[in-house]
């Protein structure tokens, strides 16, 4: 990172949770219906054997170039090497992206797997230098080391998803994110409009780990608290390394981001040593230092966050690029949520439906929130009538994600309507992301 027990015995209890999550990551075109039902799917396990020998052969090339894998060194193109190897042998098409920065060459490598939607791209991806004090073994030889498994197993078993799969691996993070923002500056306008998530892991493997992941986009955010409310880890907003990391190059260009992360220099808080164990101090104490070895990695994080990329993966690429019929007024502007205040709302003006509503109007709700049992939300009809779809319920759980069904048979159809949300209690803040009426 830049300085400045598996799922398959609790999966089906998750099932009802992702469909909603991939149908509303599906995505389609302002005028149609845009949710999807797609069951969660069970990935391969991510052998944590397989992601500590990658680590090891990283710790190797390190050694053998001078302890370091950092831009414009040789042991950075060693590793460039040794992943494209592993990859040109399991059938992916890489490409080698070459860059000059500070007067030396650096490249990307990405990767990708043959088939797919190619205008609907699902994108994993880790920078693979180090800083030069060291041989960046957690950061970022762990995010780096597990991407490829995954991508491997992908291979291993012919996955064949609906929509397009690419890796890729950045080089030159440590020195301002250059290696991902050449790549994403360098791709057309129609080119980034084709990745539809872009899911970014930078250290994975801390020796005190803390188990945070991004809330840049809630589709992919969800998928990983799914993952890992099945495990029954519990997980923390990513705040430390916000902007620091390559997802920051695909995010302001406009592309969905999300990953994954567990901690660097930050001091873990006594909260923190409770809920996920270790001790109060850094997360890593080895960030940006020589002893970012093969001894500096928690194998039980490495492992939940190898399995947590698979399962990511496969839901996210396999889920239905067919959406419903159906027409949809959409507001996806954001609308902050005064921390106990007074309400706000987020409209649609709908036009061009004869009658009235029906009696199956489905609302979508996708609210970015820490405390969700602080909000209170409903749905308010042309003529002021109120439809509640959520009074405070679910605790400490974070965001709304969800779809819901209305009878608003007796309201006529046309007219605007609007998505109340109001916080009622201290502390917890959030937005609202999108709201959205699908009309059959």
């Amino acid at each position: 990172m830049k300085l400045s027990a598996r799922l398959s015995t609790r999966l089906s209890a998750l099932a009802g949770a992702s469909a909603l999550v991939l149908g509303a990551f599906a995505g389609a075109a302002p005028a149609t219906a845009a949710s999807g039902n797609a069951a969660a799917v069970t990935p391969p396990d991510i052998s944590v054997t397989n992601v500590k020998q990658h680590l090891a052969d990283l710790q190797t090339i390190a050694t053998n170039n001078g302890g370091n894998r950092a831009h414009g060194r040789t042991g950075y193109k060693a590793s460039i090497d040794f992943v494209k190897a592993k990859l040109d042998a399991a059938g992916y098409t890489t490409t080698v992206q070459q860059f000059t920065y500070n007067g030396t060459t650096g490249y990307n490598l990405i990767a990708d797997w043959p088939g797919g939607d190619p205008n609907q791209v699902i994108m994993s991806g880790s920078h693979l230098d180090s800083v030069t004090s060291g041989p960046g073994i957690n950061d970022n030889g762990s995010g780096s080391a597990a991407i490829l498994e995954t991508a491997l197993a992908v291979s291993r078993a012919q996955l064949q998803p609906t929509k397009h799969l690419r890796f890729g691996w950045w080089g030159a993070e440590e020195l301002g994110l250059v290696g991902s923002k050449y790549y994403v500056n360098n791709l057309p306008t129609t080119e980034r409009s084709k990745i539809k998530g872009y899911l970014n892991f930078d250290m994975i493997g801390s020796p005190n780990p803390g188990y945070f992941v991004y809330d840049d986009d809630p589709t992919i955010e969800q998928t990983f608290k799914n993952y890992f409310a099945g495990l029954g880890v519990p997980t923390e907003i990513e705040t430390e390394g916000d902007g620091r990391s390559d997802h920051a190059s695909f995010k302001n260009v406009g592309i969905p981001v999300g990953g994954l992360f567990t901690g660097a220099s930050r001091v873990k808080t006594s909260a923190q040593v409770q809920k996920w164990g270790g001790t109060a101090t850094a997360f890593d104490r080895c960030y940006h230092s020589s002893c970012d070895t093969t001894a500096n990695i928690n194998d039980t994080a490495l492992d939940r966050n190898a399995d947590a990329i698979a399962y990511a993966v496969w839901n996210l690429s396999t889920g239905t690029t067919t959406p419903p019929t159906g027409t949809v007024f959409e507001n996806t502007a954001d609308v902050a949520v005064p921390d106990n205040g007074t309400a706000v709302t987020s409209s649609v003006t709908v036009s061009g439906i004869s009658g009235n509503a029906p009696s199956n109007l489905s609302v979508g709700v996708n609210i970015v929130h820490t405390y969700i049992g602080d909000l209170v939300v409903d749905l308010v009809a042309p003529d002021g009538s109120v439809y509640n779809l959520h009074n405070r319920s679910g605790g400490s759980a974070d965001n709304i994600n969800q779809t819901y069904t209305v009878n608003a048979s007796s309201e006529v159809a046309n007219g605007v309507w609007s998505l109340r949300v109001q916080d009622k209690a201290a502390v917890d803040t959030g937005y609202i992301n999108s709201f959205k009426l699908t009309f059959p």
